[in-house]
């Protein structure tokens, strides 16, 4: 049985997502990719279905673009997160807009204090505001007793806390590239589906073809301890035994490189007195874009992605690895050359279940397979606050019992920027910064299935039922494997 259940997914457009992902695989692993370039729109959208767009047609041909994405979209650019133009035309304009609760009233206070002389007014003395002179300072909307006056901002423009996004001379939403952090938030929040992350699905099922061909390596899946909160339909066992039926050879814990960060970061603090966390690639992005001042204080520790991968590559030098985890920032960090030579792809949760289904298993009918390395403060690195428990778990395990941590627990970019203003500032009062750029963190992360405070509960649970119960264990176990 395949597992093609829309209630799988949040929504309809990762539905969507979904179905082109595994459509693309499905013909990749078949060895009929380019025959299928143009069927696997018709495949998704067959005969005269009614779609969300004006016509089927104009469905078709932005599936086609969805298809190039799925493929591995534009490889002259770096940037993992796209716009398709074709999809971006649904949105009202953006902007302050006067609505109908405007009264007409005498006062014209709006028009007062605008400063560009935006404002003017009709017969029956309803304001009107000329976009040609507007420059959405926003005073209008403050000042109007009625709250007539809106600013109406797109649903990607509004998930993007940077500010990474505006509005093309088209209409069409445009991405900075030298600001955007890849965190996927406008990916989950279009409602369009006009935005969407770059997949390398097709590298890795050419890892895993090559593996099983006879390739002299072995194929590793670190997957994120986040995996714990997603395939709800099935138990976390059957998904390690759905890994290793796709063709990885083993499945390991990213908790566990968490575990070994907590160890390193947590002696790098007490050495430099204060610092910014490494793990959240988006977070690190972040500070070197907008607070490059402050870029000295990030962790040169490596993520626990790249610090697990790292360790077996230095066991096993022939190994191949794969991430698999929530988030689309992950895409962005294995290009970095510091990280390039440790992992060799990174998929989402959502594109892990695309490759499920590509193949036809059913995660339902397999028995449990074995996932215990890490401790229980490795694996709750998943959710806002957990590494700088860690982090103060390392220091009691480690016996530095003379330094007292102070941590800021950032939950999503926002509260990320005030902790970094503060310290640009000198106002912070905290000696190390958790910076996870999405609420809650990587159980937020864009590439889950699912979203929710659910989520952190059961990563929890996940976390408790480790065997090993220290870092210091976890640690130990992994140096004699």
């Amino acid at each position: 049985m395949t597992m093609d259940n829309k209630r799988v997914f949040d929504t309809k457009v990762q539905y969507l997502k979904y179905k082109v992902l595994r459509e693309v695989a499905r013909s990749a692993w078949n060895g009929t990719l380019l025959e299928d370039l143009l069927d696997i729109p018709m495949r998704i959208v067959p005969g005269k279905t009614p779609t969300m767009r004006c016509c089927v047609y104009k469905e078709r041909a932005i599936l086609a673009e969805r298809v190039k994405i799925a493929m591995g979209g534009s490889r002259d650019s770096q940037n993992v997160i796209e716009v398709i133009d074709i999809a971006c035309d649904e949105c009202p304009a953006a902007g302050y807009e006067v609505t109908d609760s405007c009264r007409g009233c005498l006062a014209h206070r709006c028009e007062d204090v605008c400063p560009r002389g935006a404002i003017s007014f009709d017969h029956d003395h309803t304001a009107h505001i000329d976009k040609s002179k507007c420059v959405e300072c926003g005073r209008c909307s403050k000042v109007c007793p009625y709250s007539a006056i809106t600013n109406r901002v797109r649903p990607c423009q509004n998930a993007c806390k940077i500010k990474a996004i505006s509005i093309n001379e088209e209409g069409a939403a445009a991405i900075d590239k030298d600001k955007c952090i890849s965190c996927g938030a406008c990916v989950y929040q279009c409602p369009f589906g006009a935005i969407t992350d770059k997949s390398y699905i097709l590298d890795v099922i050419d890892l895993i073809r090559k593996s099983r061909s006879g390739k002299d390596y072995k194929l590793y899946a670190a997957v994120a301890p986040s995996i714990s909160s997603q395939f709800t339909y099935a138990g976390l066992g059957q998904v390690v035994k759905g890994l290793k039926v796709l063709g990885f050879h083993t499945v390991v814990e990213a908790a566990l490189g968490a575990d070994l960060v907590a160890c390193t970061e947590s002696r790098e603090l007490v050495e430099k007195g204060f610092l910014t966390s490494s793990c959240c690639p988006a977070f690190v992005a972040y500070i070197k874009s907008a607070f490059p001042e402050l870029e000295e204080h990030i962790s040169h520790d490596l993520s626990p992605m790249a610090a697990i991968a790292k360790y077996i590559k230095d066991s096993e030098p022939n190994a191949k690895v794969v991430f698999i985890g929530p988030c689309t920032a992950k895409k962005t960090e294995v290009m970095k050359k510091e990280v390039r030579p440790y992992v060799d792809a990174a998929l989402t949760f959502e594109e892990l279940q695309a490759l499920f289904d590509s193949r036809d298993i059913d995660l339902t009918g397999l028995e449990d397979d074995v996932l215990d390395n890490a401790s229980y403060f490795g694996r709750i690195f998943a959710r806002s606050g957990g590494l700088s428990d860690a982090v103060s778990e390392a220091l009691k395990e480690q016996g530095i019992d003379d330094f007292e941590l102070s941590a800021c627990a950032c939950s999503g970019i926002e509260e990320c920027r005030t902790a970094l203003m503060k310290k640009k500032r000198g106002v912070l009062s905290e000696n190390f910064i958790e910076g996870m750029a999405c609420t809650g963190g990587c159980i937020g992360g864009a590439g889950c299935l699912t979203h929710g405070e659910k989520n952190k509960a059961q990563v929890d649970a996940y976390g408790r039922q480790a065997l090993e119960k220290t870092i210091s264990d976890a640690v130990s176990v992994l140096k004699l494997l």
